[in-house]
């Protein structure tokens, strides 16, 4: 089934140094976009991290400091590929816990305000952990009929995850999906918007999940001795913990949330 477009669809996989968000940096960013007309554009682009490759990430994607070592930096590569992305909904495999906070991160450090907070974001694994439960492999086998070759190429995985989606597509289009509070929906359905929604296992505000919505749309901390408490009556009770937060380990992006989220008890909206 082919895509049923109102945005162009970016499908983004990643290739990087390791899995902490806020402190590893990308090696590899591959980019399928799939154009409203079905048309597509693509980019693979090896990038050099600014730090070492660790031999435990290298066995993985294949990707090591020689090979790097002319690339250009993301800074040096951003405006381009945020041009490319502009007006983009996102899809990935596992992307909204790692792909799409680190690319966030990667921004910010390259000081391009690329707004991710008008975006959708489909991830292809949490639909099929819903359906089936499997990995990006199997779940090529599965949907695809086909064995993923080289596997942990940036493109490779790319390529596979948008036709994983498509299939998908074909496969639910007519089956019912029973949350675990019993309700009945019919998710997987040719629209950007409800595969967003039904591939988004969390109400996350920020990318990491330190900040989430609560059941009344409320922004609230997920973590540490404010859990569950409202992140602005928090910073109005206790001035020092936006400091905390802001000088600490956390990612950028949610340091970015957190500063929009203060500013709006002076503006009256999170920007």
């Amino acid at each position: 089934m082919e895509l049923n477009l109102k945005n162009p669809l970016a499908f983004i996989d990643l290739e990087t140094t390791g899995i902490d968000v806020a402190k590893d940096r990308i090696v590899e960013l591959s980019v399928i976009k799939v154009n409203i007309d079905g048309r597509e554009d693509l980019k693979d682009i090896r990038i050099n991290p600014t730090i070492p490759i660790p031999k435990e990430s290298s066995d993985i994607h294949g990707i090591n400091d020689e090979d790097i070592k002319e690339a250009p930096t993301f800074k040096e590569i951003a405006k381009e590929l945020s041009a490319f992305l502009e007006g983009c909904d996102f899809a990935g495999y596992n992307s909204n816990r790692f792909d799409f906070p680190l690319l966030a991160e990667e921004f910010l450090r390259a000081e391009i305000d690329f707004d991710f907070r008008k975006r959708k974001f489909i991830d292809v694994q949490t639909i099929f952990h819903k359906m089936e439960q499997r990995t990006l492999v199997a779940a090529y086998k599965f949907y695809c009929g086909k064995n993923l070759e080289n596997a942990h190429s940036a493109m490779a995985d790319t390529r596979a995850t948008y036709e994983v989606l498509k299939s998908q597509l074909d496969r639910y289009k007519s089956v019912e999906y029973k949350d675990p509070k019993g309700n009945i929906s019919v998710p997987v359905v040719n629209d950007i918007s409800k595969l967003a929604e039904f591939s988004t296992q969390s109400k996350n505000v920020d990318f990491a999940g330190r900040i989430v919505y609560n059941d009344k749309g409320v922004e609230v901390f997920n973590f540490g001795k404010y859990k569950g408490q409202s992140v602005s009556s928090v910073l109005e009770k206790d001035s020092g913990y936006y400091g905390w937060m802001i000088n600490g380990d956390f990612p950028l992006y949610t340091k970015k949330i957190l500063t929009q989220i203060k500013l709006r008890s002076f503006t009256g909206k999170l920007f």
